[in-house]
């Protein structure tokens, strides 16, 4: 439910980049991957998957599902922009950075490592924090001091006790990717209404799990709710 936006336009990547290629099996880099919530089902519709992860013990985990899925993964460990260093230059069809950025040192030498392992044509799936919808999130808490800090903090954090370093707004990733020369795609606003509505109301509801994809599937692209996502989602392309 909380990945459905970010798996259709996956799909769509995945669908365009194997008709472009002419192969069914694509080669996929997820960097940051860890245990391979997305990795292992992509190495399941058939793809050459690599996860470059820090954490060894994230690794171990991904390595016992992919065995339990029955399918292989590569596993690698290294950080975002060590990926030069892994992997061979324009080696991948799509890199996922997902949950990445915000925790590098330096998210243009991340992105700049991204776009080296890409073929030309290849895809970048940015996935990162907003801070808007971390502002929202604090206030409903009763913590309107940190809420406001997110506002007036440039890295969007709201405070020393944040865990997430920084967060991106839509256009300070267009920025970031446009300066690392991608040619920048899609936009979507993931978990519009999933982090908001309680589980109460889905879990047990006939129907309701679906529905509420189906709405944050209509979200996803809306002008203004996007905005206020808990995380954003941008597609980006080597030229």
């Amino acid at each position: 439910m909380r990945t459905a936006v970010v798996w259709d336009a996956l799909r769509s990547v995945l669908a365009e980049r194997t008709a472009a290629t002419g192969r069914e099996g694509l080669d996929i880099v997820d960097a940051g991957g860890g245990t391979g919530g997305f990795a292992v089902p992509l190495a399941a519709l058939g793809h050459t998957v690599t996860v470059v992860d820090p954490s060894p013990d994230s690794l171990a985990a991904l390595e016992r599902r992919a065995k339990e899925r029955g399918v292989g993964v590569s596993a690698l460990q290294g950080d975002a922009d060590d990926l030069g260093e892994l992997l061979h230059r324009d080696s991948a069809d799509l890199v996922l950075c997902h949950s990445v950025l915000e925790y590098v040192e330096d998210p243009i030498s991340a992105l700049t490592a991204v776009a080296g392992v890409l073929r030309r044509g290849g895809a970048v799936s940015v996935l990162a924090a907003n801070p808007v919808a971390s502002a929202i999130h604090r206030a409903l808490v009763g913590h309107f001091d940190e809420a406001r800090a997110v506002l007036d903090d440039p890295v969007g954090s709201w405070g020393d006790r944040d865990p997430t370093p920084r967060r991106f707004t839509a256009e300070t990733l267009v920025e970031l990717m446009t300066a690392t020369g991608f040619a920048v795609g899609a936009i979507h606003g993931v978990r519009v209404f999933a982090d908001l509505v309680p589980s109460r109301l889905v879990d047990g509801e006939p129907g309701a799990a679906e529905a509420l994809v189906a709405l944050e599937q209509a979200a996803a692209t809306h002008p203004v709710l996007r905005d206020i996502a808990t995380q954003l989602h941008v597609l980006g392309r080597r030229a």
